[in-house]
C-alpha cells in the first residue's frame, strides 16, 4: 500500500508516517522498484498501535523505548508491561480529571437552565 492510501485509510498525515518510520517506530517500510514505500499489513498494524498509544498520551520517547524493548526480545516483556501500566495508570488519572471537568460544566449549564425556567415563569405570569 502506498503512502497516500495508508495515510487515508489510518487517518494519519503522510509526513507523520515518514517522521515515525525515520526515528524507528514503524518497523522497515520496503520500497517499490521506483522507491517508493510500499507499507504491508504488518506496518499497518504498527501505525495503529502506535497512533493508539500517542492518543493515550504516551510520549514518543517511551514509544521509541517500547519498540526498542520489543525488538531485543521477550525478556523484555515484564519492562514492556510496566511501561504499559504506567501508561495506563496516566491515562485514568486523566479521565478522572475530565470527569471532575464534565461535572463542572454540567452544574453551570444546569444554572442556566434553572435561570432560564425562571425567566420564561416571570413571562408566563405577565402574560397572565
Amino acid at each position: 500500500m502506498k503512502i497516500a492510501e495508508v495515510s487515508k485509510k489510518l487517518d494519519i498525515s503522510a509526513d507523520t508516517l515518514r517522521y515515525y518510520e525515520r526515528i524507528g517506530l514503524i518497523p522497515k517500510v520496503n520500497r517499490d522498484k521506483s522507491g517508493n514505500r510500499d507499507y504491508t499489513e504488518l506496518n499497518c498494524k504498527w501505525i495503529k498501535f502506535i497512533k493508539c498509544m500517542r492518543n493515550s498520551g504516551m510520549p514518543i520517547e517511551i514509544l521509541i523505548e517500547y519498540v526498542s524493548l520489543l525488538q531485543e526480545g521477550e525478556h523484555t516483556a515484564g519492562v514492556r508491561k510496566q511501561l504499559l501500566l504506567e501508561q495506563r495508570e496516566e491515562l485514568i488519572q486523566k479521565i478522572d480529571e475530565l470527569q471532575q471537568m464534565l461535572g463542572y460544566l454540567n452544574g453551570k449549564i444546569e444554572k442556566y437552565d434553572s435561570l432560564l425556567m425562571e425567566k420564561e415563569k416571570e413571562l408566563r405570569e405577565e402574560v397572565k
